[in-house]
């Protein structure tokens, strides 16, 4: 007899102000099934989501749910039919304890009843425990880790009933073990009979972890095939509708002198200890290392976040004084933060207004700010990055997530720096997307900049960086060439071995 899917989405199409967002995408999902949707930035999987969510209604296609269709998808329809999303951002309540707010999704609301607190913390202490979170019910949200509040969510789609459950880049903020340890409750779940939909941009992981994979482009569905034998090349072909020969572009560049030089630099508060590196100009230093190494935090002191309480650092050769951040630009350093939506951008303004934040003194005529040259500023670099914007005046907001990151990339352009450092550079967006940094990573290293790179992917930090230091305990434990470093002894280096 033939299984019959626990959701089906069959020929959903779907336009925004005359723009095809879907365009008779087909999808379907079994019990005890991991179904990976993938493709690039606007390649309609957010909306597809939306519209098996209820939060949007298709223009045209149809939904089934266990064979049945469903006639008007809404937020309200979906949760009764077993259908949860957990999103890269928990949806919680930060001053609400694990317990009301797991209740809070589940409990009828029912005017001047009697809250029974102990049969709130027994449920909430007993779907916890489904999902293998030792988390106390009493906690503040607040309190919680990043994967916590994953977990708490993951036990609201159960306590919920949920049949069907969407995560959506779920391992965004989180390191290797709390990687593993979300696909131990995957696995967990797969045994309840429960169907889960997996997005994410980490080709790695949905070849390690789904059953199949559906790719969509440009609104259309590409195709679906099973795991097994599925290649990541063939992947990110299917993805991009191109060949990618190398994601890593790089390119050997002729060094010139040192550029960046710490010298034992020391911050207590940020556990930074003794760090002495050199980057010469046009190199790219990989800076590797585990969560909690102390990566970030060193860039946060160079940057002057967190100011060094002793140690030197020098900027070609001369001593430079970096006890903020516009000590930092002053001496030509640009960081690009990792956390891109916190740091990076200001999405409620307008590309030339971001572009230009850094550097408001080259947009600026006897105090006022020059409307014009911050438009003609910004539009020159929306030329050069290729940044997919309607126009300089448009939100950032409204551009994808690595068009984001190319806006936040060029505020440090236009201080012109002779250092960059970048945290996270591709951290959340498409292969494509991640090309097109790289390529201008390459680019930037080309023109003599020189650049610290912070990344938690090994292929990344293996596959643009000229050579690696490993950061163990807020200090360096080695530094490999290009030539010397592998998975495995960055990994040794990074754990002390």
């Amino acid at each position: 007899m033939t299984q019959i899917p626990l959701l089906s989405a069959s020929r959903i199409t779907k336009s925004y102000a005359g723009v095809r967002a879907l365009s008779g995408v087909s999808f379907d999902l079994y019990e005890a099934e991991v179904h990976a949707l993938v493709g690039e930035n606007g390649a309609g999987k957010s909306t597809l989501i939306k519209v098996m969510t209820g939060a949007v209604a298709a223009d045209s296609g149809t939904l089934s749910v266990a064979g049945q269709p469903v006639a008007a998808m809404s937020p309200a329809t979906s949760r009764a039919l077993g259908i949860a999303a957990i999103y890269q951002q928990p949806a919680l309540f930060p001053h609400l304890t694990v317990a009301e707010n797991i209740a809070f999704s589940l409990e009828a609301r029912v005017p001047w009843r009697r809250i029974d607190w102990s049969r709130r913390r027994r449920e909430a202490r007993d779907l916890l425990a489904r999902v293998g979170a030792d988390i106390d019910a009493d906690r503040l949200v607040a309190s919680l880790s990043m994967p916590e509040q994953q977990l708490v969510e993951i036990a609201k789609a159960i306590g919920s009933a949920a049949r069907v459950l969407i995560m959506d880049e779920p391992t965004a903020s989180l390191s290797g073990p709390e990687v593993e340890r979300l696909f131990e409750v995957v696995a967990r779940l797969k045994s309840e009979k429960v169907g889960i939909i997996y997005i994410s941009h980490r080709l790695e992981e949905i070849l390690s972890i789904a059953d199949r994979v559906t790719v969509l482009r440009d609104g259309t569905t590409v195709g679906t095939q099973a795991r097994d034998g599925l290649q990541r090349s063939t992947l990110i072909n299917l993805m991009i509708g191109r060949e990618l020969s190398a994601i890593f572009p790089k390119r050997t560049v002729a060094l010139g002198e040192v550029a960046l030089e710490l010298r034992r630099v020391t911050c207590r508060s940020a556990g930074v200890q003794n760090v002495s590196l050199e980057i010469r100009s046009g190199e790219i230093v990989g800076l590797a290392g585990l969560v909690g190494s102390g990566r970030t935090e060193l860039a946060q002191t160079v940057f002057g976040l967190t100011p060094a309480d002793s140690g030197e650092v020098l900027v070609h050769g001369s001593p430079v004084e970096v006890r903020s951040p516009s000590g930092a630009i002053d001496a030509g350093i640009g960081y690009l933060p990792e956390d891109r939506k916190q740091h990076g951008v200001v999405p409620e303004m307008a590309v030339d207004q971001n572009v230009s934040l850094a550097n408001l003194g080259f947009v600026s005529r006897a105090g006022l700010l020059d409307r014009a040259r911050e438009r003609r500023q910004a539009q020159g670099y929306v030329d050069q990055l290729r940044i997919k914007t309607a126009s300089v005046g448009s939100e950032v907001e409204s551009l994808s997530g690595g068009n984001q990151q190319k806006v936040a990339l060029a505020r440090w352009l236009a201080i012109g720096p002779k250092v960059l450092i970048l945290d996270e550079p591709t951290q959340g967006v498409d292969v494509g997307s991640k090309s097109e940094i790289h390529a201008l990573m390459q680019q930037l290293a080309e023109r003599g900049l020189a650049v610290l790179m912070i990344s938690s992917e090994l292929p990344e930090i293996l596959g643009m960086s000229d050579r690696v230091a490993v950061m163990r305990g807020g200090t360096i434990a080695g530094v490999l060439s290009r030539e010397d470093a592998t998975q495995e002894r960055v990994l040794a280096m990074a754990l002390g071995h």
